[in-house]
């Protein structure tokens, strides 16, 4: 056995990691979402083991792309001892921006061993700026 040198504050930092975590981190979600630009597109990976991809949604709305889906509960059998029970079952959902504009029309998706991959080709240059508008007199 190890002894612990008291201090009045302890737990603080453990109460303040547990109460400023997300929610999807705090409740089990890993939502970790890579995100890089290349030359003409922008990828986005995301680890999801254990989800249906026919289930994912993904959408995007000017520079918000969004990403849901459900990892089926697992039908409990009562003669099961279970020790540990962590890996987290239902819906989840992650909104990412975007750094920068891209073609939704043209995005492509794949999904294999667990990891979802999403790439989007970035819109021209000229496409991206502003529209001068005239005021009339």
């Amino acid at each position: 056995m190890s002894l612990t040198k008291y201090g009045p504050f302890v737990n603080l930092d453990r109460f303040l990691d547990d109460a400023f975590l997300t929610p999807s981190r705090r409740y089990g979600w890993d939502m970790a979402v890579d995100v890089f630009e290349a030359k003409d597109q922008v990828t986005v990976k995301m680890s999801l083991p254990g989800i249906n991809p026919d289930e994912l949604n993904l959408s995007i709305e000017e520079d918000l792309l969004s990403i849901s889906g459900e990892r089926q509960e697992e039908h409990e059998v009562n003669d099961k001892e279970y020790y540990s029970k962590e890996i987290r079952r239902g819906s989840f959902s992650r909104v990412v921006e975007l750094p920068t504009a891209v073609d939704a029309a043209k995005a492509e998706a794949s999904y294999s061993d667990g990891l979802l991959c999403i790439a989007l080709p970035k819109l021209p240059t000229q496409a991206r700026k502003g529209v001068k508008i005239s005021v009339n007199k």
